[in-house]
């Protein structure tokens, strides 16, 4: 079997945690941040979890990720 390509845009957007679970980046944070509250900023700069529906697509596009 030949090696499996790693599509480079979703090694760039997901991290793997240690039980195999795929983080991301939160959506609204990069622009028209003035009128968010400091907490919600705060909120939006951290990590979540990626839905497990959406886990076997991602892992898909990450063969070697674990």
């Amino acid at each position: 079997m030949p090696k499996l390509k790693t599509r480079r845009a979703a090694a760039k957007r997901f991290r793997v945690t240690g039980s195999g679970k795929f983080m991301r980046r939160r959506a609204f944070h990069n622009h028209l941040l003035d009128h968010k509250s400091p907490k919600r900023k705060r909120y939006l700069g951290t990590m979540a979890v990626v839905d497990e529906r959406d886990h076997d697509r991602v892992s898909h596009m990450l063969p070697y990720s674990g």
